[in-house]
């Protein structure tokens, strides 16, 4: 295993979700997953219900999770590409994910796994122990919309409970 790879897995050891990329019908789609590594491979939970696991099975994915939303100063981003296949993971392995959801979109939440065999793995790292991120100068940000002031923040936004909502529907997703 490379260096890349090594530190790779570090720090996807430090989330629990992430996004799989694939295609379905020619269409690219990128779905919510909880994830563990375990010897060297990311093993993904899903719902079987969204129907997602059909259009990774025995295809090429690509699997992301970051640290963007921690408020750390040093941000990571990984990326794990290769073959997804469903699989029946081990006892140890389901220990390893923890407790299900009880529903997803108001259905009860039905597992599925699929093991990914990474081809390539990439980290990317931002740092920004040196000081703040730099925000965007005001008169980059329009007017006409209420959430493009910079001092606001999308979800503390008082006209934006539609946004709330649907964030909250997406987020059902996860498994």
């Amino acid at each position: 295993m490379s260096t890349e790879e090594i530190r790779a897995i570090e720090l996807l050891g430090r989330v629990s979700y992430g996004r799989v990329a694939t295609s379905m019908r020619a269409m690219p789609f990128v779905a919510p997953a909880r994830h563990i590594v375990t010897d060297g491979r990311v093993l993904l939970r899903m719902h079987r219900g969204l129907g997602y696991h059909r259009a990774c099975n025995g295809s090429v994915v690509a699997y992301g999770a970051d640290n963007f939303n921690s408020g750390a100063r040093k941000i990571w981003s990984v990326q794990f590409t290769g073959t997804a296949e469903i699989v029946e993971p081990t006892e140890e392995e389901l220990a390893a994910f923890g407790p299900e959801p009880r529903a997803v979109d108001d259905e009860p939440f039905e597992p599925v796994y699929m093991r990914i065999e990474p081809q390539f793995v990439t980290v990317h790292e931002l740092d920004y122990s040196a000081g703040r991120p730099v925000e965007p100068h005001a008169s980059e940000h329009s007017a006409e919309h209420p959430l493009d002031h910079p001092l606001d923040h999308p979800l503390d936004h008082p006209l934006d409970h539609s946004l709330d909502h649907s964030l909250e529907r997406h987020l059902h997703h996860v498994a």
